[in-house]
């Protein structure tokens, strides 16, 4: 099964709270809008930062601020900075060395194909497109049409 690390998970809902703060936020002000504990968050910021995703400022005035808004950050971004480069299997990219079974492997390499269209479909997702409702059903439930009735 393909999964996000919950870090990568937080960090998306961290990133979406900070715009809705319409300015600076502290790691504990996000922890308390997010539910996350703030250890959690205080980590999740700094490797935000790291990546130049978010920019901390010290003092008084001082908290996270976003660098781009939410629509110039695809997904991806956020997931590589948190639990890096995107690869279904060890061998992607033609990394080598990584697998005990490489030089036997009847699909080396036949993953790139794969491994680029996740990137590439988790690159045309923005986080603000996370952030839009969900879609609603083109066609009523029929416990919904009979509510309406």
């Amino acid at each position: 099964m393909l999964r996000l690390s919950k870090l990568a998970d937080y960090a998306v809902v961290v990133l979406t709270r900070l715009e809705e703060s319409g300015g600076a936020a502290s790691a504990p002000g996000l922890s308390v809008a997010t539910g996350i504990a703030e250890p959690t968050v205080a980590k999740v910021l700094k490797t935000l930062a790291q990546a130049n995703l978010v920019i901390g400022t010290r003092g008084a005035q001082g908290g996270y601020r976003l660098v781009r808004p939410l629509c110039a950050v695809p997904i991806s971004e956020v997931i590589v900075a948190v639990d890096g480069p995107i690869a279904l299997t060890a061998c992607v990219d033609g990394a080598v060395g990584a697998c005990d079974a490489e030089a036997t492997c009847p699909v080396r390499g036949r993953w790139d194909p794969v491994n680029d269209a996740i990137r590439s479909a988790l690159s045309a997702i923005t986080l603000a497109d996370l952030k839009r409702p969900a879609r609603q059903p083109k066609t009523p439930s029929p416990v919904a049409a009979l509510a309406a009735e």
